[in-house]
């Protein structure tokens, strides 16, 4: 007997090759009918046919589907009564129909070993081209200005096939049929190179003359898929010198790009897990531990026991290197501090002109634009530091269907946006640090682009607590004009919010440790115990660390030796020492001095908790560090002094009702600073305050009949720490929980956010 059904298919299925496989398995199993996009970023299917048959393609459509489809629905209603006939499968044309929300966005894709090969073939059309991609890989949020996902509504309407390309686009068979991207030398997108005053620089090979051109020491800006990044060796101190003074990054890493996975091997360990990552089509900076031959510039991540580097990406990318011996290129956004990564000709000219020697451009605009994204593992787990470019804007699933639908606007560091709506978290790209107007209207374009691309209703907005936060006086500003709820979340109970809702966990003691948060009390909240359950939107602060001094405010937290006088002078004489160091502080022997004063009169109001604050405390008076250069440098390089060091401190943790005690650990660190090696004393710190969080968390949690502890805030990231802390729960045979979908850290809030206002 000969049915109709009608298939609504929800998910990543729009840019990933999914028309295509449809009409295939279509074809396969004798069907009749079409499948065609839809605006709300579904696909809609019609079939006619035999009960087998169809039986048989929605068993395919599951099984078979494209490797980077991801199917969150597949909705089924039989259609009677219609007179209409198909006499074939086809592919129909896009309509701009909605019918449902929360539509899934493809994030961009690296190139595919299928592409690589074409554009390293002499005998191929597109041997040689930068821009080459099939339906299994290239740019797509990148390059979406509308939905449903066609050629008409990217970027690449401004590039109208020719012959060759068509003909590929429409033959069902090949692997660019309705490839939206589906470009070549004759029809698609140019690169070209320009000098810094914008004349061209006439050369038939531009790519690989740029490459050449920065392993000589040059510096160049590459126009990529979501942005521009700036190119230098790796192996030359000149023109990272230059760089970093041109860029005002004294000391912040910068990322790298290898030219291959045996060459990132050369100065590099890299574990099987981080092979997988690396090489995935999502290609994120990873956090490599640098090798005993390590030989790249020191000046590449100074300080630290790692280096952040990704492989290329596009087919530009592979065409640097092929002129050149380099491993590897410096690769580092390009934006001036503390705004977004620029992403147009014009600005580039305008921002980095004096700062580069050449632009390597293409004539491709850039609808969206999106910073690489940048992880580490520990061991098999991935922590993510910056979900953006390969992961974004693709939706957390949820375990819970939202009440309403929510934006969260996040905090004032690491911004991002989270849109919730049904059971689907849409995180945007990383936005930055909102301290200028440039990143606040990013976060707001970037906030109503998801929302429009999504096709999703907002009822609620959600920020910060803090009321002077940028983002605060958005979302008021947001919440009067389309008539929104307003509501404000503690910074600490949306990381806890984030981290139940990402495991799908009704109730949970967290270990919330970061730098700073503004808390109930109107305090610095950042190394505290939270109890949350979910169900009840209930979230209570049960513990913390001791609360030390916080002498001269935002100066305490740029320069730690402000931290460690504070905290040491309970104890100890410091004036001799704090005198010796004060080259270290912006005003030398006369601020130390006041230092000393003010510690003497106890005129210090502010106060804090934060186990950010007590790790730089401990980085400046090891020597490690003495200025916070960027955010979180003393405690990551801390860290880095770490790594293989043992704990020589023989001290058990203070705890003291709802505190633990940071003041004699600090101590002894100062008075066995010139006794141990310095890494053992780095570990100590970690070990102690990993030990007495994990113990406060385990007694609550038998307090409070909780199974469930959980680590999260930007010290979640910390390696030490957070394997400490799992051995202790996991040695009381309670579940340990951390983030492996989203950051531990502030890139997360507007998830824990979007997650409280969804439900209340």
């Amino acid at each position: 007997m000969i049915m109709r059904l009608k298939i609504i298919v929800t998910g990543v299925v729009q840019g990933v090759g999914f028309r295509p496989f449809v009409y295939r398995i279509a074809v396969k199993n004798h069907l009749r009918g079409y499948v065609r996009n839809r605006g709300d970023s579904c696909v809609e299917i019609i079939v006619d046919g035999t009960d087998q048959d169809i039986k048989n393609f929605l068993r395919d459509l599951v099984e078979k589907k494209p490797p980077l489809a991801r199917i969150h629905g597949v909705i089924t209603a039989p259609i009677e009564g219609s007179k209409e006939y198909y006499e074939d499968f086809q592919i129909y044309k896009s309509t701009e129909e909605t019918e449902l929300s929360g539509s899934v966005i493809p994030p961009d894709i690296a190139i595919c070993d299928e592409c690589l090969a074409e554009m390293r073939d002499p005998t191929n059309p597109r041997y040689n081209y930068f821009f080459i991609t099939c339906v299994n890989c290239g740019p797509r949020y990148t390059i979406i200005e509308d939905v449903p996902y066609d050629r008409e509504n990217t970027t690449m309407r401004d590039f109208p096939m020719c012959n060759f390309c068509r003909s590929e686009y429409i033959d069902p068979i090949n692997r660019r049929f309705h490839a939206q991207t589906v470009a070549c030398p004759k029809c698609g997108p140019k690169a070209y190179l320009v000098d810094s005053d914008g004349k061209m620089v006439n050369h038939k090979d531009p790519i690989r003359e740029a490459g050449r051109i920065v392993s000589e020491g040059h510096i160049v800006a590459v126009k990529g898929y979501g942005g521009f990044h700036i190119a230098a060796s790796t192996l030359l101190d000149e023109p990272l010198q230059r760089l970093r003074m041109a860029k005002h990054r004294r000391q912040k890493p910068f990322a790298i790009m290898a030219r291959s996975l045996e060459a990132v091997k050369t100065f590099a360990n890299v574990s099987r897990w981080e092979e997988m990552v690396l090489t995935s089509p999502m290609r994120p900076i990873v956090l490599l531990e640098k090798s005993e031959n390590y030989y790249l510039s020191d000046l590449v991540s100074p300080g630290l026991h790692n280096v952040g580097v990704m492989l290329p990406y596009t087919g530009l990318h592979y065409m640097l290197f092929d002129g050149v011996s380099d491993p590897a290129f410096v690769m580092t956004s390009a934006n001036p501090p503390n705004q977004p990564i620029i992403k147009d000709e014009e600005e580039a000219f305008k921002k980095l002109r004096g700062l580069v020697d050449y632009f390597l451009l293409h004539d491709r605009r850039i609808a969206n634009r999106c910073d690489d994204s940048v992880l580490r593992l520990h061991g098999s787990k991935t922590v993510f530091i910056r979900r953006s470019r390969g992961y974004a804007p693709e939706p957390v699933r949820l375990k819970f269907k939202a009440k309403w639908g929510a934006l969260g606007l996040g905090g004032e560091k690491n911004n991002t946006a989270c849109l919730i709506v049904g059971d689907k978290a849409f995180l945007s790209q990383h936005i930055g640090d909102v301290e200028n107007i440039e990143t606040l209207e990013f976060l707001e374009s970037a906030s109503k682009r998801l929302m429009r691309l999504t096709n999703s209703n907002i009822e609620v907005v959600s920020c910060d607590l803090h009321p002077k936060f940028a983002t605060t006086i958005l979302a008021k500003r947001l919440s009067e004009e389309f008539g929104w709820r307003m509501l404000q979340v503690q910074h600490h109970y949306a990381h806890t919010a984030a981290l139940m809702a990402e495991h799908g966990l009704d109730e949970i003691i967290a270990i919330c440790c970061d730098g700073y948060g503004y808390g109930e009390d109107g305090g610095a909240w950042g190394g505290e115990i939270i109890f949350g359950t979910l169900s009840q939107l209930e979230f209570k602060r049960l513990g913390h660390l001791e609360e030390q001094p916080l002498i001269g405010g935002d100066m305490a937290t740029r320069y730690p030796l402000r931290m460690a006088a504070s905290i040491l002078y309970k104890r100890v004489n410091i004036e001799d020492w704090l005198i010796e160091n004060s080259s270290y502080l912006p005003h030398g022997i006369r601020e130390a001095q006041l230092i000393l004063s003010q510690l003497k009169m106890g005129e210090i109001r502010i106060k804090t908790t934060s186990c950010g604050r007590v790790l730089d405390a401990a980085s400046a008076i090891l020597g490690i560090c003495y200025e916070r250069t960027y955010e979180g440098e003393p405690a990551m390089k801390l860290e880095s002094a770490a790594i293989y060091g043992r704990n020589v401190i023989d001290a058990e943790p203070q705890i003291s009702g709802t505190e633990l005690k940071t003041t004699d650990i600090i101590v002894s660190l100062f008075e066995e600073r010139n006794n141990y090696p310095k890494r053992d004393l780095a570990y100590s710190i970690h070990y102690y305050l990993a030990r007495g969080l994990a113990e406060m968390a385990v007694n609550l949690a038998v307090e409070y009949g909780v199974k469930n502890i959980g680590f999260t805030g930007g010290v979640a990231c910390n390696q030490i720490i957070a394997e400490e802390i799992r051995k202790l729960v996991e040695m009381n045979k309670l579940d340990f929980f951390v983030h492996e979908s989203l950051p531990p850290g502030d890139g997360g809030i507007s998830f824990g956010q979007a997650v409280i206002a969804a439900l209340l």
